[in-house]
């Protein structure tokens, strides 16, 4: 099979808002859970596949952070001063996945006899998308570009199509704000190279 294909028996994957809430059943909480019902009535049904609708989901999980904060802020038994286990022990190597705003991060770290890391990899959520990120730009590009004409706009619109999935594609990048570098090729349908636009290339 040549290239990334869509779905299907591809193993193509995503992470991250969008991804939890069509691999669940609703959410905790009840303001939470309206609004995830409302949208996947207004999507007609699960799995979504819209990138788009990364940005609603967000704000799903947002809105059950928010809930769900003010839950543990009037629990008692979270706020008492018994939660703090000590270590007594240095690890030296351990192991974790978990579920952050941007997707699911895997990490591995070692550590020396002082506890100074010594060795540290992580997997974040832009490597786990970055299959369906190339997909997104793809068809960004081919709907948006014609002629080779790419204006700076055309750019703002095929960037839209990351960073719905990674909004924060500065962190995995360490790009500093508003200086993300962005080289898009030009290519015509026999495959040749027409145009190249850079901004911000370092």
């Amino acid at each position: 099979m040549e290239g990334i294909c869509r779905w299907g028996s591809s193993g193509v994957f995503r992470v991250a808002p969008l991804a939890r809430l069509n691999a669940s059943d609703g959410m905790a909480t009840p303001l939470a859970q309206q609004d995830y019902q409302k949208m996947y009535e207004a999507l007609v049904g699960k799995p979504v596949h819209s990138t788009l609708a990364f940005h609603w989901a967000r704000l799903i999980e947002t809105l059950y952070a928010c809930e769900r904060m003010l839950e543990l802020a009037q629990d008692p038994e979270f706020t008492s001063s018994e939660v703090r286990n000590i270590p007594t022990a240095i690890s030296e190597e351990w192991a974790g996945v978990e579920e952050a705003p941007r997707g699911t991060l895997f990490h591995h770290h070692k550590t020396d006899g002082q506890g100074v890391l010594t060795e540290v990899n992580l997997i974040v959520a832009t490597q786990n998308n970055s299959a369906p990120i190339c997909m997104s730009i793809e068809k960004a590009a081919r709907s948006l570009i014609s002629n080779g004409e790419v204006s700076d706009g055309i750019l703002d619109m095929i960037e839209m199509a990351f960073r719905a999935c990674d909004p924060c594609h500065a962190c995995a990048t360490h790009s500093l704000p508003r200086v993300m570098p962005l080289q898009v090729n030009v290519f015509d349908c026999r495959g040749d190279l027409v145009r190249t636009l850079k901004r911000n290339s370092m």
